[in-house]
């Protein structure tokens, strides 16, 4: 029995070594696995590190070639703020642009068919009857050359239309009312009468041209029968001599004594050579004019009467004729400066 029981130690000591033997076995092939199982988890990282070879020879290569000098380092600009986009301004709206009213063609250089001017021939446009109308007024002292205007006295414009003629640069004279030949034509205020003595018309005379003062000189209004008569020519002459203005016979009667008169006095006068609109038609006006010319070619000046009552027609036909008679050579004057005085 006791060697059974030896035998049985032996059994079961060789038991429990075959036990730790296995259990060795098993735990060096457990670690093996392990290893391999780390191999292949760690492949995947060699994979992705190969290309990255070349790069190194490249970089071989490189580092036998000369270094680039190394730039200097750029100074940091200050980023600019961006700029707001210009707002779109709405386009402004079309202005309409009035079409100019046509204006009349220049006439031509022989468009009315003057003559050319002779003997320095001066011109003289006189308008009698101012003193009435402003609106008219204005018109004939708006022409382009200069003008004598006449102004009627004690009227409600009297006073203000020559100062307006004074203040557009042309000439005033008094526009002396005096008695016509028809004692049923009333003359106006302020006009000389048949009756009137030596200081009576000086008076008047006085009176009126204060009104309107100051005048270059005088001529009548209707006045046949006053310029008929030398005694009272030799009155309003003395006064304009007196007072320092000239006079200008409008020759209403054909018998006038101014001349003769004024001769004896040893005075100065001028006188009226054409009435221009005793027909307000543009056929009358040109007719008249020409009939002018040819005075002031053969003596050297015109004197030309036409009325501010006609200022709706006979300035224009006189501003559209101007440019034709400048370039023919015709002057053009006031009164007092046309040289046209006669002695």
């Amino acid at each position: 029995m006791a060697l059974d029981g030896k035998k049985l130690m032996l059994l079961c000591a060789a038991v429990c070594f075959f036990c730790v033997l296995l259990l060795a076995v098993t735990a060096f092939l457990s670690r093996g696995n392990e290893k391999a199982a780390g191999a292949e988890l760690s492949a995947p990282i060699v994979e992705q590190a190969a290309p990255a070879k070349p790069e190194k020879k490249s970089e071989t290569k490189k580092e036998n070639k000369k270094p680039a000098p190394t730039p200097a380092p750029k100074k940091e600009e200050p980023t600019p703020e961006p700029k707001p986009a210009p707002k779109e301004e709405a386009a402004p709206a079309p202005v309409a642009v009035p079409t100019p009213a046509p204006q009349p063609a220049a006439p031509q250089a022989d468009g009315f068919g003057f003559v050319p001017a002779k003997n320095g021939a001066v011109l003289c446009v006189v308008f009698d009857d101012g003193g009435q109308n402003i609106s008219q007024l204005k018109k004939c002292v708006a022409l382009p050359f200069p003008v004598t205007v006449a102004v009627l006295p004690r009227l409600a414009h009297s006073a203000e239309s020559a100062r307006i003629v004074r203040q557009s640069k042309n000439e005033v004279i008094l526009h002396q009312p005096m008695q016509a030949m028809n004692l049923n034509v009333n003359p106006g205020a302020g006009a000389i009468k048949p009756e009137m003595t030596e200081n009576e018309v000086f008076a008047t005379l006085s009176q009126n041209i204060a009104e309107i003062a100051p005048i270059a000189g005088m001529n009548n209004h209707e006045g046949s029968l006053i310029t008929e008569n030398e005694v009272l020519v030799s009155f309003i002459l003395q006064a304009a001599s007196e007072k320092g203005i000239y006079f200008l016979d409008s020759r209403t009667s054909s018998a006038t004594k101014v001349p003769s008169v004024a001769m004896e006095m040893g005075m100065g006068w001028y006188q009226r050579d054409i009435f221009l609109d005793n027909q307000k038609t543009r056929e009358n006006y040109l007719a008249e004019l020409k009939k002018g010319l040819d005075i002031a070619n053969k003596k050297g000046h015109v004197i030309m009467i036409g009325h501010v009552w006609s200022a709706e027609s006979l300035p224009a036909f006189l501003e559209e004729a101007y440019p034709e008679l400048a370039l023919k050579g015709y002057r053009f004057s006031t009164v007092s400066k046309s040289g046209g005085m006669y002695r």
